[in-house]
């Protein structure tokens, strides 16, 4: 199933008018994907015009063809869970990167204790696989490490060495996990950073790796407390470098734009909605003494996930809102463009 620029012109002129209004002219934002349901992840594939696209409610992924403005299925057929107190919101798979030319998938799917973390080969352009054909990582169970058990692996982060997984397991950890990669494979699942018991804030979200090659993590705070966000900074060997308060309500998305190697973030505002948006993250000083300056560049309506694609843009899945008595998912994708 393909959906086509001509397909959505109508509705893309009037989402934009609306959009931009808000974003008072410093960006540009064009919705060029819509009926999608709570997306939560999105990548560029290197070397191609594809953005993965995690439909995590519809318990999919799909893979935008930015220069077309179509999309197809690649892969078909996860579980489905459900997140939140007060709005809930149905999901399935969640972040996503790529392990070379490997796929990786983080869970969100089952309950905490089971999930896992999907590792999948990329089908051929044009087929679609389901979500069983994965190798994977995980669970990380119930014991001394987690009270509970790791669930939702919200964010995920690759370099040559390890991926980096963000989860909502027990909250008195808040821990990022890591699984060291040897010779192209994934090794076991295990606690890395146990993010809250060092800045006494929950949970990551946002995960991204820096030019030093640092994890610049999100700390989201709780949902329905407004502006308790920080942008914490770790090494590789997990010590922490900075935690500075961002002025943020739910930090749950970082992207480095290639271009400038300026920071932005996405704020999904649990609290209060109409506060969500586009932000980008000025940082100075270091350590105890950094400082986080923040500028809104546009109003999103519940901004989940973001990339920078290989066309230079940037874009952000947002879950958006459903209006009442309509049977129409809301969410869907945007293309911003601008001095980025």
């Amino acid at each position: 199933m393909k959906l086509h620029r001509t397909g959505i012109v109508a509705g893309a002129l009037v989402a934009l008018a609306a959009v931009v209004a808000q974003a008072e002219d410093k960006v540009k934002v064009t919705p060029v994907l819509t009926g999608l349901l709570n997306p939560s992840g999105l990548v560029a594939e290197a070397g191609t015009t594809h953005l993965l696209v995690s439909d995590s409610g519809a318990g999919r992924i799909l893979c935008f063809h930015t220069d077309g403005w179509e999309y197809e299925k690649v892969i078909t057929k996860f579980g489905k869970d459900v997140y939140g107190k007060g709005p809930m919101y149905d999901i399935g798979p969640l972040g996503l990167a790529f392990m070379g030319k490997k796929l990786v998938v983080g869970g969100g799917e089952k309950v905490d204790g089971e999930e896992v973390v999907s590792i999948f080969d990329m089908p051929p352009h044009g087929k679609t696989i389901t979500a069983d054909k994965a190798t994977t990582i995980g669970p990380i169970k119930a014991g001394a490490e987690s009270a509970k058990g790791e669930g939702n692996f919200f964010g995920v982060a690759v370099t040559k060495d390890a991926i980096y997984i963000t989860a909502n397991g027990d909250d008195t950890k808040g821990w990022i996990l890591k699984s060291e990669i040897k010779d192209g494979k994934a090794g076991p699942l295990k606690g890395f950073i146990a993010t809250k018991s060092k800045v006494s804030v929950d949970a990551p979200a946002g995960i991204v790796i820096d030019k030093k090659g640092n994890l610049v993590v999100g700390q989201m705070g709780e949902v329905n407390v407004a502006g308790d966000s920080l942008l914490t900074i770790y090494d590789t060997k997990g010590e922490l470098l900075a935690s500075p308060k961002t002025g943020l309500s739910d930090v749950v998305g970082l992207a480095y734009s290639p271009k400038s190697g300026k920071l932005y973030a996405i704020d999904f505002s649990w609290a209060d909605p109409k506060n969500g948006g586009l932000f980008r993250i000025d940082l100075s000083g270091e350590g105890k003494d950094a400082t986080v300056k923040t500028e809104k560049l546009c109003s999103l309506d519940k901004p989940a996930a973001m990339a920078f694609a290989n066309d230079g843009a940037l874009y952000v899945a947002e879950f958006g809102t459903q209006a009442e008595g309509s049977t129409v998912r809301p969410g869907r994708l945007v293309k911003i463009e601008g001095d980025l």
